[in-house]
Parts: C-alpha cells; sequence; structure tokens
C-alpha cells in the first residue's frame, strides 16, 4: 500500500491544495479530475517523487516501482526502438553484470582470509539473492510483445528512435514503464497521438495486468473502460469516489445539489439571525439575546458549494457555401514511399453534408489521405475534389505550427480581415481568451489553449469542407462535447480522423477503414462499425483478414 499522507503544496505563498490524504491499494485503478489548474499534474508528479511537497509525504515500501509517463517528455535519439525499450530490464541486467564482475574478481584474487575478500562475498551475495528472486524472464520476447501491442512494428524495431514523431516516443516510454511490471503506473494523458486499436490494448493491459493505476486523461471512455475509483481534486482539496468516472459525474452532481440546499438554509438562517440583531441591538431588554446571536454568527462555520468550471467555449462555425453533390472522389488511388506503399488501388466518394471517420492503426494511411486531398503530396490514381469546394483544415500538429513568440492577439490579428478585424476580441472571449490572457506569448500556453487558438482560424471564412486530423488531442472532456456539438450543428461536409471512440459517437455517420494497405467503407457509426465486427479490439482487423 502506498499513502499519501497530509500532502500540500503552495506558490507565492498561496495554496494550490492543502491536507490531501488518501491511500493507493493494489487493483486500484483511479481517474485523477477537476479542473485545469486543479493541480492534478502536480500531484502525480509528488507522487511520482518529480516534486517535492510544501508539506507531507508520500510513504511507500522499500521496493516498491512507482513508473511515472508525463505528458511531455524529454528523450534522447542514440539507439533503436528496441534497445530503448530494453532499457526498462537496465536494472537487472546492471546486477548480473556487476555480480559477474565480482565473482571474476574472487577468482584473481588469493587474499582469502582479508576484510576485502570477505566484503567482495557479502556483495555477491545479496546481489545474487536480489537477482534469483526476480522471475526468470525472456526480456526479447516481453519486449518484442510490448512494442507490438502498442502499434510497433517488426521493421521498426531496429530504426533509431529520432526517426519517430513525439507521439511514437510517448510510446517507447510507456513500453519501458509497462516491461517493468510496477507496482503503481501513473499516466498524465496517455491517450494522445494514439491510435485506436493501442489504446484499447492499453486498456486491456492496465485492467488483467497492471497491479495499480492512477491516470490523468481527458478521453472519457478510456477513462470509464479502465477506472474502478475516481478521485477529484478541487478548491483545494480532493474527494474521493469508489467509482468510474460517468458514475462520479452523477455522485458529485446529487454532492453539489447537497450543499447548494445547505448553503441556502444557512444563508437563509443568517439573515434571520442578523435581522434579529439589527431590530433589538439598542433594545436593552434584549441585549443578552442580541450578544447570543452575534457569537453563533461568529462560530458559524459556513458552508462552501464546490466551485463549478463556468467558463466555456462558445463555437458556432458559419453557414457552409453549397459545394458541389461530390466534395471527394478517389479513384484507384495509390500512394508510395519509396519502395513502402502505404495504400493501393483506394476508392471513396464523400457526399455533400456527410460526417466521416477515417480510423485504422497509426501509418496505415489516414494522415497521408488528408495530405492527398489538401494537395500537398503526390499520388499515383485519380483524386477529384467538387464544384466550390472550400477546405478547412486542421493538421495533426495544427497547434505545434503556430509562431510561439506573437501574442494570441497577434496570432488571429494578422489573419483577420474585413469586419472580423473589429470583433478579435469577441472571439478570442469565446474561446476562454479573456482579459490578460489575449496578451500572453503563444509559447507560454498549455497544450489544450494553443489547439483552441488553432481552432480559431477555422471560423475566420466560410468552409463547406471540414478536414480535422486529431483535433481532440490536449482538449479537456468538457470542451470536447462542446466541439462535438459544434461539429453536429455545421452544415458543410467532415472528415474526422480520430482515435477518440466517444467524440467519433453519434458524429460520424460512416467509416473509413485504413489496414493492409487497403481503405474499406463502412455504412455505419464508429459503434455499430466496432459491434458489426464482433470486436472488443480492433487489432483482431488483421488477424480475421489474415485468416481470411
Amino acid at each position: 500500500m502506498i499513502s499519501v499522507d497530509a500532502v500540500g503544496v503552495e506558490f507565492n505563498g498561496s495554496a494550490l491544495f492543502s491536507n490531501v490524504t488518501f491511500n493507493i491499494n493494489d487493483n486500484d485503478r483511479i481517474a485523477l479530475m477537476g479542473k485545469n489548474g486543479a493541480g492534478k499534474s502536480t500531484l502525480l508528479k509528488i507522487i511520482a517523487g518529480v516534486n517535492k511537497p510544501t508539506r507531507g509525504k508520500i510513504s511507500a515500501p522499500k521496493d516498491a516501482v512507482i513508473a511515472y509517463l508525463p505528458q511531455h517528455l524529454l528523450t534522447e535519439d542514440k539507439c533503436s526502438v528496441f534497445e530503448e525499450a530494453s532499457k526498462a530490464f537496465s536494472k537487472i541486467l546492471d546486477m548480473k553484470n556487476r555480480m559477474d564482475a565480482l565473482n571474476k574478481e574472487l577468482e584473481t584474487r588469493t587474499d582469502y582470509e582479508s576484510e576485502e575478500y570477505y566484503k567482495i562475498i557479502e556483495q555477491v551475495t545479496e546481489l545474487s539473492e536480489k537477482y534469483y528472486s526476480v522471475e526468470e524472464i525472456n526480456f526479447d520476447a516481453e519486449v518484442e510483445k510490448t512494442l507490438l501491442g502498442l502499434g510497433f512494428l517488426r521493421a521498426d524495431f531496429n530504426r533509431p528512435t529520432s526517426e519517430f514523431s513525439g507521439g511514437w516516443r510517448m510510446r517507447i516510454e510507456l513500453a519501458k514503464i509497462l516491461l517493468q511490471k510496477p507496482d503503481l503506473i501513473l499516466l498524465d494523458e496517455p491517450t494522445n497521438h494514439m491510435d485506436i486499436e493501442s489504446i484499447q490494448w492499453l486498456e486491456d493491459f492496465l485492467v488483467n495486468n497492471a497491479k495499480a493505476v492512477i491516470v490523468i486523461s481527458h478521453d472519457k471512455t478510456f477513462v470509464d473502460n479502465i477506472t474502478n475509483r475516481t478521485i477529484e481534486v478541487t478548491m483545494g482539496r480532493i474527494y474521493d469516489y469508489k467509482v468510474n468516472y460517468s458514475h462520479y459525474l452523477e455522485l458529485r452532481k446529487e454532492r453539489r445539489e447537497q450543499q447548494q440546499k445547505q448553503f441556502d438554509d444557512q444563508q437563509k438562517q443568517i439573515a434571520e439571525i442578523q435581522e434579529f440583531i439589527d431590530r433589538f441591538k439598542g433594545t436593552y431588554s434584549k441585549t443578552l439575546q442580541v450578544q447570543s446571536r452575534v457569537k453563533m454568527l461568529e462560530k458559524m462555520e459556513i458552508v462552501e458549494v464546490d466551485e463549478v468550471d463556468t467558463s466555456h467555449l462558445n463555437i458556432k462555425f458559419p453557414p457552409a457555401p453549397r459545394s458541389g453533390t461530390y466534395p471527394v472522389v478517389v479513384e484507384s488511388l495509390t500512394k508510395k514511399y519509396g519502395d513502402h506503399t502505404v495504400f493501393r488501388d483506394a476508392s471513396l466518394t464523400i457526399e455533400r453534408g456527410q460526417k466521416v471517420a477515417f480510423v485504422g492503426k497509426n501509418g496505415e494511411g489516414k494522415s497521408t489521405l488528408v495530405k492527398a486531398i489538401m494537395g500537398e503530396i503526390d499520388y499515383e490514381g485519380k483524386l477529384q475534389l467538387g464544384h466550390n469546394s472550400m477546405i478547412g483544415y486542421f493538421a495533426q500538429n495544427q497547434a505545434s505550427l503556430l509562431d510561439g513568440e506573437l501574442s494570441v492577439f497577434q496570432t488571429i490579428d494578422q489573419i483577420a480581415v474585413g469586419d472580423m478585424r473589429t470583433k478579435i476580441k469577441d472571439l478570442l472571449g469565446a474561446f476562454m481568451f479573456g482579459g490578460d490572457t489575449i496578451e500572453k506569448k503563444v509559447k507560454v500556453l498549455s497544450g489544450g489553449e494553443k489547439t483552441r487558438l488553432a481552432m480559431i482560424k477555422l471560423l475566420l471564412q466560410p468552409v463547406n469542407l471540414l478536414i480535422l486530423d486529431e483535433p481532440t488531442n490536449h482538449l479537456d472532456i468538457k470542451t470536447k462535447d462542446i466541439l462535438k456539438e459544434a461539429l453536429k450543428a455545421f452544415d458543410g461536409t467532415l472528415i474526422l480522423v480520430s482515435h477518440d471512440r466517444d467524440f467519433l459517437d453519434g458524429l460520424a455517420t460512416k467509416v473509413f477503414e485504413f489496414g493492409n494497405k487497403r481503405i474499406r467503407e463502412h455504412f455505419e457509426d464508429i459503434g455499430g462499425f466496432l459491434r458489426n465486427k464482433k470486436l472488443e479490439n480492433l487489432r483482431e482487423i488483421e488477424r480475421t483478414v489474415a485468416a481470411k
């Protein structure tokens, strides 16, 4: 059992949270929830030992292994994917190497009665006990199984890590964590940049193989599938619910309603007492009663009502100019990079007003097809955009393309035209950039803030074909829900590349599945797509195709 004892954190004399106390037991799957800025990531870093609390402590058994995956990684690029993942076993291998070196030294020494000789024997004995207490592991097989599960191909194993994007490097770090079989796994936004198949593999691993887990995530389906406990950080304290995220939302609503009722009743009582004091404070015969009520007010502990995050996104896409009947028509499209074929002879048609999802493993061609539609890459075959197609494009790395030295206001001011130039502050306010925030430099913004800022560009001119490539990365659950409703109301054509099942559910009405160098069309939403194939894990797609 790992315990968090009376932990408090202060910044510049202001308390972020105080007296936070709870235990972490085997088989706990904890979702750490709370509004942005509540202190979730700070608390996770303290449990990981990365940061120190202002007061309080974390207590854990001496041999407990706590593994932490931060939201942003600082990785080196000096070895292959397989070598980097194998570092998970570095402590065990270091023990073996140290033991071998000491045994070799014993073979060459002849001072059998010396103190140094006995010290070496003690070291070998101690190391041997630790080393042979570890169950026998086929290291290479474990590394291979884990990397394949997280979406890597065998062809990737010997490639240098420098060739991979930040999302794929994060998976390498995740592989190292899972291979250590830690007593507690701490994950901060682990599903960003992961495809649906890899997320489901991770869900299965955490539920069936992990000992204890604490996760911060904006992926509602992921959180619901893996957690059995929810800890909410709010107003400097925590509330501990022994339920998953969806059930926690219901209980939190009930709790706040009870608090509001107690607060209202107390305020009514205070008003009545104050009225009595004001009415009789100059009346001699009522002096004792007045004094008694004054003391009552002084001693009264005011009921607190949990804060509600009232800031919200206000998105409304402009009416879409009418396009041709078929905004995108693809016939016998093939894309290769050298000898590598991404997909072959792909054909698809997207009708005006349709909302479609591109799903499949990373690297199977979803973003590649988007780039072909945008005219950013060459290809073989035919790809035709319909009459009057006006594209609004949100790239997967759109937020990182912003100029970090510009302010929030300058970022929009330099691209706004016409009447919109007079409405920039209103537009920024609708995207939760108010007050002094608009003067902040882009480089100091959070991932979610950068994503919101990049999203504003889509609203600055009318479009009738929206292409969004992973738009929900770094967005919190509430903001994603608001974006989803805005996209439902959008009257143009929508192409969505996303790994977020909850976001796709009820939004996309058709699914294009990318895999095995093919693009297959499914006339159903994401829920129907998964149900009708009788899959709990999209990994089985490959096995099904291979069997056929």
